[in-house]
């Protein structure tokens, strides 16, 4: 195989931005079809990636030969297009969470396996620039070794509603924070043992009787299985803009990943006003990680490669979200 052919299953955003990818930016991919219930998105979509459009997977697979699924549909379907697409032994590119519940991401992890297909999770952190170098400086000990993470993930503005029901979605914990538990696992190199998390909906009224379980702000402190302690912010919406950014204490120094500006330039004016643009996506922020994942997970596919990061931290980010949520409704630790 020298070309991968995929199917866009979801048009949504994070969908679009790895279909864009394939498409336009990746020599060895394209995308051939697009699968949206929506009709009006899907044949939107189908035209901008010069795709054929179908209202559902069985109809893509009938009328089209493709490879590879790229998964951005909303996150209460990953599991059962995630198994479809395992079923008729396509690979597998998914957009986060994994799935609503452990027991879908353990179905998911054996059909993986039993169909033999790559299959990669859209933890774009792992790609980036800045992320990568900071895992190397703490693999070398430039700070010792770490005792204390803190991670902030915070996104500008809400989600379609159906991410208010937990039941859904899971809640900030899995839209947003997914990113922040991944990539704090990684960075440590250790397993989560223990999560206690509390939340609050502070800024949206209207769903505060229609949706009694959502939250808009939660804090969550973690301790590992090789002791490190931790702690995980999350806001969505932040109103003021896209907010991802980790410290790590260690016994001989610290480490600081990310910012809140969007580049270097700064202003220092006359009237003693200091301006500077801030972050407003993570679209821009994570472009280059965006296409870096997109980029491995082809060249998994066409030499036969196991994906840097798969089913199995998938399900890793879904253990510790369903442990905070049921953190939240208890009022109490939970440990995995």
């Amino acid at each position: 195989m020298n070309k991968v052919k995929f199917c866009l299953v979801g048009a949504g955003r994070a969908g679009m931005v790895d279909a864009r990818n394939f498409e336009f930016n990746i020599e060895e991919s394209e995308m051939v079809a697009v699968v949206d219930p929506n009709e009006k998105n899907g044949k939107e979509a189908a035209k901008e990636l010069r795709a054929e459009y179908f209202v559902d997977f069985k109809e893509a697979q009938n009328n089209i030969d493709f490879d590879a699924v790229c998964i951005g549909a909303p996150t209460f379907v990953h599991a059962g297009a995630i198994l479809e697409a395992a079923k008729a032994e396509k690979h597998i590119f998914t957009e986060k969470p994994l799935s609503i519940t452990v027991d879908e991401a353990q179905k998911i992890e054996k059909a993986v396996k039993k169909n033999n297909v790559k299959f990669q999770i859209g933890f774009m952190r792992r790609f980036d620039e800045n992320f990568l170098r900071a895992k190397k400086l703490i693999e070398e000990g430039a700070i010792g070794e770490p005792t204390l993470i803190k991670s902030v993930g915070r996104g500008p503005g809400l989600p379609p509603e159906w991410y208010a029901d937990i039941s859904k979605s899971n809640g900030l914990l899995a839209e947003v924070n997914s990113h922040d538990f991944d990539s704090m696992r990684w960075l440590i190199g250790s397993e989560f043992k223990e999560i206690y998390a509390v939340a609050d909906n502070f800024k949206v009224d209207d769903y505060k009787d229609k949706y009694p379980g959502f939250y808009d702000t939660v804090a969550a402190t973690v301790k590992f299985e090789n002791g490190v302690l931790g702690t995980v912010d999350g806001c969505c919406p932040a109103t003021y803009g896209y907010d991802a950014r980790v410290e790590i204490l260690g016994t001989e120094g610290m480490l600081m990943i990310g910012a809140k500006e969007k580049n270097s330039v700064l202003v220092w004016n006359k009237e003693q006003e200091i301006v500077q643009d801030g972050n407003t996506s993570w679209r821009a922020l994570f472009k280059d990680a965006y296409l870096a994942e997109a980029n491995h997970f082809i060249d998994c596919v066409i030499n036969d490669k196991k994906p840097k990061v798969n089913e199995m931290d998938g399900k890793k980010a879904v253990e510790i979200v369903v442990a905070g949520n049921k953190s939240i409704q208890e009022k109490r630790p939970v440990k995995l």
